[in-house]
């Protein structure tokens, strides 16, 4: 098994809704200077925004700098216009409180931020190769409590932060929470459509990210199992992965039974998360000993740090 080794911290929650085919609405916004951005953001008049320049110039400094030296901006608004400029999604104050597990979102020039791009740039190196069918990608534990709804979360936004149609589906049926971490409505969602129920707008749109989407669970059901045994979650995965960039599926932990195996499956590809110092050797094993024999790659494993 191939091993990723990354320590990723632990932290907590939020984001919203929109229709799947939806275009980037700052499209040319990379056009336009950090400046304007900031002054339009922070509604400059026109005599403040010479200041600022008279400001820059007399300094030698960037016009963001000057603007904070002179109290007309703060250094939110600067990493904010900057990510506007980059189209590089940033949740600014007034989500932050509502979405704090969102570590890559609310503070992506963290060093836990920084962890997470690591580890994706060894996943889209494992998993997406010329000329191979896209998979979808199972986060799989042994144990509750592994961080893996964190874990999954904050890879996915990074997915995104790369500029393709990401999609987060939560086939963890017995605990889910990824609609609790992004709040998104959880009314409707995966076991909706393998119950073989029409509901609309099942998948939604993460408020602030053009690139992310995310499929909840909807009702927990009592038959899990069943559910995901049927050959309808098999398709599904093999159709969204067709739709997306990437697909990253969060899954029940190894504990309450067959459930990760059966995604892991389905989806063709699996990741393991694993809690330093809490989990079990024997537990690993016996997770990935669930695989043999069926077409799944294994990427990795990451030792989850907290």
């Amino acid at each position: 098994m191939s091993d990723v080794k990354e320590p990723v911290p632990l932290a907590k929650r939020k984001s919203v809704d929109a229709p799947i085919n939806s275009k980037p609405s700052n499209a040319g916004v990379h056009d336009r200077s950090i400046g304007a951005i900031i002054a339009e953001t922070r509604n400059l008049s026109a005599d403040q925004v010479e200041r600022v320049l008279q400001y820059q110039r007399e300094r030698g400094i960037r016009f963001g700098e000057a603007a904070v030296a002179l109290g007309y901006a703060n250094a939110e608004d600067v990493l904010e216009a900057l990510s506007k400029q980059f189209h590089y999604p940033y949740a600014p104050n007034e989500r932050k409180v509502r979405s704090p597990e969102l570590v890559a979102l609310n503070t992506p020039f963290s060093s836990q931020a920084e962890v997470f791009r690591g580890i994706r740039s060894q996943i889209t190196m494992r998993l997406y190769r010329e000329n191979e069918a896209r998979r979808a990608l199972a986060v799989i534990s042994p144990d509750s409590l592994d961080g893996k709804s964190y874990f999954t979360a904050n890879l996915a936004v990074t997915l995104a932060q790369l500029g393709g149609r990401t999609l987060l589906v939560d086939a963890d049926l017995r605990r889910p929470r990824q609609h609790e971490i992004f709040d998104v409505n959880n009314q409707a969602g995966l076991s909706s459509i393998l119950s073989g129920r029409s509901e609309p707008r099942v998948i939604q749109q993460v408020e602030g990210m053009n690139s992310l989407f995310i499929l909840p669970v909807g009702a927990v059901p009592p038959n899990p199992v069943e559910l995901l045994e049927r050959p309808a979650f098999g398709l599904l995965m093999r159709e969204l992965a067709g739709k997306f960039d990437h697909v990253l599926v969060d899954t029940s932990a190894g504990q309450y039974g067959a459930d990760a195996a059966i995604v892991a499956a389905r989806c063709g590809a699996a990741l393991v998360l694993a809690r330093q110092n809490k989990s079990r050797v024997t537990a690993l094993q016996e997770l990935t000993d669930s695989l043999d024999g069926v077409s799944t790659t294994l990427v990795g494993t990451v030792m989850n740090e907290y």
